[in-house]
């Protein structure tokens, strides 16, 4: 017998027309000054006067887990060891030398998804710490009866694991359903293990359906005011037909606890990832070897193009996808693959869909000209393969011998930055090739936007506005271009002590 849970709209629809007109009856007309009338409107099927038949059916296959691990810690280093004083220093040292171990603990949720036993969950549920050796999975069901799980398979990027527990009789289990058909307003219901209860339900409506929190290629999730909590990461979130659309993953809060913004990953996004991990296939995604960043309004107005369209392109990966297809550093680019890039389609989320090997269309903006390149999207690398290093590191540089500059120019009026050109001696003292041409950053304005943004002394700028600026002459005839133009606002490619180019839009400084 199989036991797929799921109830008919005609169970729970209820409630009787309204009327969008506040302090109206229905059907009464609007003020006679406004002449578009407000038409009365029925309340979707789904809005029941309680959810206990729902819970009653769907919790069955909701479960608690519990994993026990072992956590290494590593042993502080002597910092006098191989000095006259390093023995003294290790007899007195508190603690022994050698990496030590302690037990952990976790609890989350999680959900059956076929009779056979293969539940879903997330990934930081059973793999918590990295430092932490995973030990045991339990997994308990709504009766309180307990079993040892399998790890079939997990995915970091988009944090989902599958498990397995197994008995001689079918599991209850639930189904995935369709997140794209999921509307703002919707009613959900979450069943989760929050703080280690067990068996809570609590419920809401969507209040997005793409939320991105930039935190990956996966980064779009479905959001809920439905209360959740620490404990209900892996639980499903359910559509009035008891269908998982989404697998709650985070919440938004300061105090750690519900603050009304849940995130859930959409059941599209989750279902081939799971189903994946349950055949055993490894799971490729689409790279193109680029670092980039959402145009905001004032990178938007330094490059006069549309706002909230587009990814700047700060860095191009050498012998990538991206880099072969003809892209740098500065281009814009608008889509892929016939899809528009915006804050909720992002250019990381478009590749990643796109099966390495696969030869797609890119549209992107260079010097103010729409382009257009083939590009051949390759096999995206692990997490830790994509480490960012950072651009500017946050200690103090050490002295340059870069003299300050103590004349005048635009280049300070506007920007509030003082540079000089970067000879082969300069160059040298900021080790960069000797041939390097651009300026070198000499003082900052503490008032400025350049020194918001992180530019300080020691930093080199190497180009405006796509243009290169070798000269302070250079420069300046961008900033009054930029002027002329009506833009408040240039885009610098700059670059620090061991860091990479980058391109950040800075502020001009009222005249």
């Amino acid at each position: 017998m199989r036991y797929s849970y799921g109830v008919t709209a005609a169970l729970l629809a209820g409630g009787a027309a309204i009327s969008l007109i506040t302090g109206n009856p229905a059907g009464a007309q609007v003020a006679q000054n406004d002449r578009t009338e407000m038409t009365n409107v029925a309340p979707r099927a789904g809005a029941p006067a309680s959810f206990a038949d729902l819970t009653e059916q769907l919790q069955p296959a909701v479960v608690n887990i519990s994993t026990r691990q072992t956590v290494t810690i590593e042993a502080q280093a002597n910092p006098l060891q191989g000095t006259p004083f390093g023995q003294f220093f290790q007899r007195r040292q508190q603690g022994p030398s050698t990496p030590q171990t302690r037990e952990a603990t976790s609890l989350g949720s999680g959900f059956l998804v076929s009779e056979d036993g293969y539940l879903v969950t997330n990934n930081h549920v059973i793999s918590p710490d990295a430092r932490a050796t995973l030990e045991e999975v339990t997994v308990t069901l709504a009766d309180g009866t307990e079993y040892e799980a399998e790890v079939v398979g997990t995915d970091l990027d988009s944090d989902l694991a599958v498990l397995k527990i197994s008995r001689g009789e079918p599991f209850p289990f639930v189904r995935f359903g369709d997140s794209a058909e999921a509307r703002v307003g919707d009613w959900v219901i979450a069943i989760g293990n929050p703080f280690g209860f067990g068996g809570t339900v609590t419920s809401g409506i969507i209040s997005s359906v793409l939320r991105n929190v930039g935190s990956g290629a996966y980064s779009r999730f479905i959001q809920t005011d439905a209360a959740i909590n620490r404990g209900n990461s892996g639980g499903p979130l359910f559509d009035m037909q008891g269908n998982v659309i989404g697998i709650n993953n985070q919440i938004l809060s300061a105090s750690g606890g519900s603050n009304g913004i849940g995130l859930a990953i959409p059941a599209e996004v989750a279902e081939p990832i799971v189903e994946q991990l349950i055949a055993g296939e490894e799971i490729e995604r689409g790279y193109l070897g680029v670092q980039v960043e959402p145009v905001n309004d004032d990178i938007a107005e330094a490059l006069g193009i549309a706002e909230n369209r587009g990814e700047l392109v700060q860095m191009v990966q050498p012998g990538e996808p991206a880099e072969e297809a003809g892209l740098r550093e500065g281009d814009v680019v608008l889509s892929v693959n016939g899809e528009e890039i915006s804050p909720d389609q992002t250019l990381s989320y478009i590749v990643a869909n796109i099966a390495p090997g696969t030869t797609v269309p890119l549209t992107y903006i260079r010097d103010g000209e729409r382009r257009r390149a083939d590009v051949t999207v390759g096999r995206r690398p692990s997490q830790e393969e994509m480490r960012r290093q950072l651009m500017f590191q946050n200690e103090d540089e050490p002295d340059d011998g870069i003299a300050p500059s103590d004349s005048s120019s635009l280049v300070e009026d506007a920007l509030g930055v003082q540079a000089i050109p970067i000879n082969p001696d300069i160059a040298r003292q900021l080790g960069v090739p000797g041939d390097t041409q651009g300026l070198a950053i000499t003082g900052v304005n503490p008032n400025s936007d350049a020194a918001r943004r992180g530019l300080r002394r020691g930093v080199m700028i190497l180009a405006a506005n796509g243009l290169r600026v070798p000269t302070l002459e250079a420069l300046e005839e961008v900033i009054a271009s930029a002027r002329a133009a009506g833009r408040g606002a240039v885009l610098l490619r700059v670059q620090g002590r061991r860091g990479r180019p980058q391109s950040i839009p800075v502020r001009l400084i009222d005249e």
